[in-house]
């Protein structure tokens, strides 16, 4: 996608304006901008589209991810987002933004519209184990296992290489019912 194509409020045009456009029907909001209405949504414009939100040294996560990936319609509120680098940095605070500080390797990583995301098996395995902490991370996963299937067998293969980690039963039982559910 070119970067004509995304209206982020304040930088060509206000919020005001852009919103007079949508009412208009000339432009739709999506994420954090806007785009043209008839411009296919795509991982790359809804990763363009909170890119004014990562912040650098994060990447996209969690539910945020599921949806740049296509497995979801809407975005989630909060967008989350966590550290990709292996040093601490000091994230800014937004009530938009849930900031995870458990580093990310670079193997898990993909860049979709010049924003670091993580990606689809990262993301299913990070969901499952954090289901113990919050129960509707439960049905993020569920859409994303609906997006694509196999990335059930390679997050069970991952969870199976970790050790000691919290979740970990938990995480085992959420894959088994999405599994489940697939047949």
């Amino acid at each position: 996608m070119h970067p004509a194509f995304l209206y982020v409020p304040g930088e060509r045009l206000t919020l005001p304006e852009l919103t007079a456009a949508r009412l208009d029907g000339d432009v739709i909001d999506i994420g954090e901008a806007y785009i043209p209405a008839d411009l296919v949504e795509g991982a790359d414009v809804r990763a363009a589209s909170i890119a004014t939100i990562v912040h650098p040294g994060t990447a996209v996560c969690g539910p945020s991810a599921v949806w740049v990936h296509g497995a979801c319609d809407a975005p989630p509120n909060p967008h989350h987002l966590r550290r990709a680098v292996t040093r601490r940095i000091r994230a800014v605070q937004s009530p938009r933004v849930r900031y995870h500080d458990t580093p990310l390797p670079a193997e898990d990583l993909v860049i979709i519209g010049g924003v670091p995301v993580t990606n689809p098996e990262r993301t299913l395995l990070d969901l499952a184990l954090g289901s113990h902490r919050e129960p509707q991370l439960d049905r993020w996963a569920h859409m994303l296992t609906e997006h694509d299937p196999g990335l059930i067998g390679i997050a069970r293969e991952r969870l199976r290489m970790l050790q000691r980690v919290p979740g970990s039963r938990r995480a085992r039982e959420i894959l088994d019912v999405l599994e489940i559910r697939r047949m």
